[in-house]
């Protein structure tokens, strides 16, 4: 099979846990970049955060942020984006600041979210440590609720942050419940995130593999996380990170190195280096 496109997560993936880009994963991305393969980075953070690490490995490519809800190569050129509606934004914050937990607003121009004590060391690193870059605006306010009131948002995502776990699942429950404009993805015990219903890292990689005239079965995927699991089920390749759950490696087709182990280059480096360039491939008549 020849691949045309390499769809990647960042966090846990393209990242070490030290949250860094190695120098041999900057070089297997050049690389394969080289042999006219079209890169794209799909992942759960903000389009700012995703595009500086696009950014440090010289992608130009169009990137898949905020958990498919926005596509773009340019901040103001998205060429897919869907948003969570004004009221409904509201009413999610009125009944999540009823629990204890950080909301943040997450919107391709800026995030806003509530001013909270953050007892759990793992959750203040989580939200503080976000990667976002040093001119993505990031506000603080001591009523969210008010603040939309007055200035309503209808941002891509709602990122959540409980303290405690039970809190969540009654969160989740409660919201799961009452809107049905909305899908929740549980990330961890303590993070949910809340997208526009339909929307997922699948259905964004599927809308840009259209946009782009490639097939599902052209596309290389690489993740570790819960979320990229219906990605990895369904690209002609489907890649599991050395540190991703059983259940996402189960699904996958390859299994790599850990993220701190350079999985990633260890990857393409193995598989690439056996396809010729998508040009030669042309020049040969085996692609149009």
């Amino acid at each position: 099979m020849i691949y045309r496109l390499l769809a990647l997560n960042i966090d846990g993936t393209l990242l070490q846990s030290n949250g860094r880009l190695h120098k041999s994963t900057k070089e297997a991305i050049e690389y394969v970049q080289q042999k006219g393969i079209y890169v794209t980075l799909v992942t759960a953070r903000s389009f700012p955060s995703a595009k500086k690490v696009a950014k440090a490995l010289k992608l130009d490519s169009s990137i898949v942020a905020h958990s498919g809800a926005y596509i773009a190569s340019s901040r103001d050129k998205p060429i897919f984006v869907r948003r969570i509606a004004e009221d409904v934004t509201y009413e999610i914050v009125r009944l999540l600041e009823g629990f204890s937990c950080q909301i943040r607003l997450v919107h391709e121009k800026y995030s806003l979210a509530n001013k909270s004590k953050l007892n759990h060391n793992m959750l203040a690193k989580t939200v503080f440590s976000s990667g976002d870059p040093i001119f993505y605006s990031q506000q603080f306010v001591d009523s969210l609720s008010d603040t939309i009131l007055d200035a309503p948002a209808n941002p891509p995502k709602i990122e959540v942050y409980f303290e405690d776990e039970t809190d969540q699942l009654d969160a989740t429950a409660a919201i799961k419940g009452m809107f049905s404009e909305i899908d929740i993805l549980q990330l961890n015990n303590l993070r949910i995130d809340i997208i526009p219903a339909g929307v997922s890292k699948l259905n964004g990689l599927l809308y840009l593999g259209d946009h782009l005239d490639i097939a599902r079965s052209e596309m290389v995927v690489i993740g570790d996380g819960l979320d990229d699991l219906g990605m990895i089920e369904a690209a002609g390749l489907g890649v599991a990170m050395g540190n991703a759950p059983v259940e996402v490696k189960k699904a996958a087709d390859w299994v790599t190195r850990l993220n701190n182990q350079h999985g990633v280059t260890y990857m393409v480096k193995e598989h690439f280096r056996k396809q010729h360039p998508i040009e030669f491939l042309k020049k040969m008549n085996l692609l149009k």
